[in-house]
């Protein structure tokens, strides 16, 4: 029942994204001219852009398209709070999502360097998007043929879609390498289209790790800074890195590493508060991803994210509080429920709403500054808890989660 009512409820919203004028009720198109249709603004978005040529078209760029690497990073990361790049999830529905429900970045899934190499961006006037598309005739006979009866990509494998409407100004192309040049030719093929390029140093998966990518970096400092460095020389994007703690205890490998990367030239550093070898039942070692932020911050003007078990906003709002950190990331959070990205009214810290007595004990743990693996086992009660009236039914983002899958075509494998 569950399913018939999210497939109408799926109807219903494809009925109200087709009658929606483009430069309505969506805040990120203020700027767009009222005549201006969605496939003048891809088409637009197809011709070179500068200063001096400036799109009469595509929404009013960010501040930082004029900015420098550094200041551009800063203004897309500070007070962050981003969808992590995840395999088969980050995708344009859940990325489309997340920003619907207040994410203000977006990270595309990991994508293994070589695998853009052979697309072909396309500008698909049908959905509005713009796509990386593998072409068929670059495939085998037996995969060509069995590619034929997807009716959604009969001509190639989409790799990447891209909504630039929704997602100008607030997407980061995240890339799986392990080498300065495959880095480059990768982040060449899709930076015009992306706000930032982020490397993966911190998958454990053994795809990754097998070809020198991900958390194989963590103990190749050499290799991961020429990797940034090469990026950094080459591309006028932010470039970021995604690492996790090097030790479970200890904050001082981490941070010697980060900086490591920020001297070769990272904008903006993430943090996951896990160690390789920690299973996602094992809880995220806040106390050392604490301290790493705290000395970071002290001595480093980049901005530093942090990423591990934010199950609730009492989560978020501790995390920031204790590490000062420049913005959070969530992953398995997003997917249990993206409208956690529903922030409230923190200055209040929800005392307004009926639970004022389990506010208050938020409140105080606040002021007794009680040990962070108490808060991460007992503090989700209250505003912002497990049960807080922020965050949506799942019911509810499941069926907006198969309307979006809907509108952009999204594999069935997904």
């Amino acid at each position: 029942s569950l399913l018939h009512s999210s497939i109408r409820s799926s109807r219903q919203t494809m009925a109200n994204l087709s009658n929606t004028n483009p430069n309505g009720n969506d805040h990120d198109h203020d700027n767009n001219d009222g005549g201006s249709t969605a496939i003048d603004l891809l088409r637009d978005s197809l011709s070179p852009q500068s200063q001096q040529n400036p799109s009469t078209l595509l929404p009013k760029a960010p501040l930082f398209y004029q900015q420098s690497q550094q200041e551009a990073a800063t203004s897309l990361f500070t007070d962050s709070e981003i969808l992590a790049p995840m395999v088969r999830a980050s995708t344009t529905p859940l990325r489309i999502l997340a920003l619907s429900h207040g994410a203000s970045l977006v990270y595309s899934e990991e994508m293994v360097d070589r695998s853009i190499f052979p697309t072909e961006r396309v500008l698909n006037e049908s959905l509005g998007t713009i796509d990386y598309v593998h072409p068929k005739h670059k495939f085998s006979l037996k995969v060509q043929k069995r590619m034929e009866k997807e009716p959604d990509n009969p001509d190639g494998k989409i790799l990447l879609r891209i909504d630039p409407l929704k997602e100008r100004g607030k997407f980061v192309y995240q890339m799986g390498t392990g080498e300065g040049h495959l880095a480059l030719e990768a982040a060449e093929k899709v930076y015009r289209d992306a706000d930032g390029i982020d490397v993966n140093m911190g998958c454990p998966k053994k795809f990754s790790v097998s070809g020198g990518m991900g958390s194989a970096l963590l103990s190749d400092p050499k290799r991961a800074c020429d990797i940034i460095s090469t990026l950094s020389r080459n591309i006028p994007k932010p470039i970021s890195a995604k690492i996790r703690l090097l030790d479970d205890t200890d904050p001082r490998p981490t941070i010697e590493f980060a900086k490591s990367l920020i001297a070769s030239g990272a904008t903006a550093i993430a943090v996951h508060g896990r160690i390789v070898g920690d299973e996602s039942h094992i809880p995220a070692r806040w106390e050392t991803l604490v301290e790493v932020v705290r000395q970071l911050k002290q001595s480093e003007s980049v901005p530093v994210i942090v990423n591990g078990d934010l199950y609730t906003r009492a989560d978020i709002n501790e995390l920031k509080r204790r590490s000062g950190c420049d913005g959070i990331m969530l992953a398995r959070p997003a997917l249990y429920n993206v409208s956690l990205f529903r922030r409230g009214d923190v200055r209040n810290n929800g005392n307004n709403s009926k639970n004022g007595a389990n506010n208050q004990r938020i409140d105080s743990a606040f002021e007794n500054e009680i040990p962070l693996p108490k808060f991460q086992s007992q503090y989700h009660e209250g505003y912002y808890g497990y049960n807080s009236p922020l965050l949506l039914p799942r019911s509810t983002m499941i069926q907006e989660y198969i309307a979006q899958c809907v509108r952009y075509k999204t594999h069935p494998k997904n």
